[in-house]
């Protein structure tokens, strides 16, 4: 089946403003890309679109109340700075089984000011520092 035709079926009369949950998994994403998801969907919290044969997330529409969102399984290999342009309330990002190179594809997604205390840099990078320093 597939996506948007799937979206239309799990809305079962409802508008997209009252939709807090979307499960799209293992329908069809045509060309690659999400499709019948729009900023309606002012309400949703989780979105799941587990094996939909997606290779892109730049269509995701704002969705400011979006709190996880579930890409796994899917051909995705980069793009993800979209995702934090648009997706502000974002938690929980499952990524397993996409096309990723490398690990610096997945740089957009980092908040630099996510530090416990402001200024402080995290462990990892004070170690990568402190083993240059060596050298």
């Amino acid at each position: 089946m597939d996506m948007k035709k799937r979206v239309s079926l799990e809305l079962r009369h409802r508008s997209p403003a009252e939709v807090q949950e979307l499960v799209l998994d293992n329908c069809r994403s045509s060309e690659g890309k999400i499709e019948g998801i729009t900023e309606e969907f002012s309400n949703l919290e989780l979105l799941s679109l587990i094996n939909v044969g997606l290779t892109s997330v730049a269509d995701i529409p704002k969705l400011d109340k979006l709190k996880k969102l579930e890409l796994s399984d899917n051909r995705i290999s980069g793009g993800l700075e979209v995702l934090a342009e648009r997706l502000v309330n974002l938690t929980h990002l499952n990524l397993s089984g996409n096309k990723f190179k490398d690990i610096s594809t997945l740089e957009p997604l980092v908040d630099e000011d996510s530090s416990p205390v402001k200024g402080q840099k995290r462990k990892r990078d004070q170690e990568d520092e402190e083993g240059e320093d060596d050298e």
